[in-house]
């Protein structure tokens, strides 16, 4: 009899130490992917707006209904009507595609340019360092915004050309960081090994350098996707960026700043929207970096 007791007892206390296991596992594992998690949540409605607007908005973007103007929230317009009639529902969710897209291609432009100068740059050294840097720094010294907003003016107004301006004064980041990465690993002895073995420049660029800087560029265009985001909606609040009727957020938020005391769903919507995708660029950049970068 004791003997039974003793095998229940060893049992229940096993099962409840696997328990407390699990639950401590559960909540480390929480902790660690939660940015992660809370970042990709944010994301994943407009991800799905982006890729097929369609399922989700219930009418026309551009299609406008005089009969239905300026009405507020409701069942059938969720989130109201702008003065031309338009579902501002449908207009927030078409958006996303129009939105997302062009901050992909601008960062996906900017990083591409921005990596060859960097990996240039470092791994030549001497005068295309310096002239490379020099040009970096030349467009480095501007504020952000008030350089993108001249080269927008200077291009013309449109989507594209607010595309390009972005491109223009976003590449030197990506340069500072290649540049600084590249110099860095061409010391490394594995590094040091490809020469040896007969390895040339591009082989070693290619096969150690290029590797070895994933991570950083992921985390970086991770970060800098939402503040794309808003930058080209900001663009676009000034007239600088897409024009009506296309439906762009930022487009969106300057016709509703006239109506904002009296029809503030007009504006709002879209600014929450500009709202969560930067939290959540910003959360899954930050969870990135602390998952991959070594130096943490």
């Amino acid at each position: 009899m004791k003997g039974d007791i003793s095998v229940a007892t060893v049992t229940t206390v096993t099962q409840a130490r696997i328990k407390r296991t699990a639950s401590s596992s559960a909540t480390r594992l929480w902790r660690r992917y939660r940015p992660l998690a809370l970042g990709a949540l944010f994301l994943l409605p407009f991800v799905l707006f982006a890729i097929a607007p369609g399922v989700f908005a219930p009418y026309d973007p551009i299609k406008t209904s005089v009969k239905d103007r300026l009405q507020p929230p409701s069942t059938e317009h969720w989130f109201g009507t702008d003065e031309l009639g338009r579902d501002v529902y449908s207009r927030v969710v078409y958006g996303a595609r129009i939105s997302l897209t062009s901050a992909s291609i601008t960062i996906a432009i900017a990083c591409v340019v921005g990596v060859i100068a960097g990996v240039m740059a470092g791994y030549l050294g001497g005068w295309a360092e310096r002239g490379i840097m020099i040009g970096t720094d030349m467009v480095l010294a501007f504020p952000r915004i008030i350089l993108a907003m001249a080269v927008a003016a200077a291009l013309g107004s449109g989507i594209r050309n607010a595309m390009l301006a972005m491109a223009a004064v976003w590449w030197p980041l990506y340069a500072r960081l290649l540049r600084g990465l590249t110099l860095r690993i061409k010391e490394e002895e594995y590094v040091q090994a490809g020469y040896a073995i007969g390895g040339s420049g591009y082989h070693v660029i290619r096969k150690h350098i290029l590797p070895n800087t994933v991570s950083a560029i992921i985390i970086r265009i991770s970060l800098d996707l939402g503040f794309a985001v808003l930058l080209l909606a900001s663009l676009g609040f000034i007239g600088l960026g897409a024009t009506a009727p296309t439906p762009e957020w930022g487009t969106m938020v300057s016709l509703g700043r006239i109506y904002f005391l009296t029809e503030p769903w007009i504006g709002i919507f879209p600014a929450l929207a500009i709202t969560l995708v930067v939290i959540g660029t910003t959360l899954l950049g930050d969870a990135l970096n602390d998952l991959w970068n070594p130096t943490l």
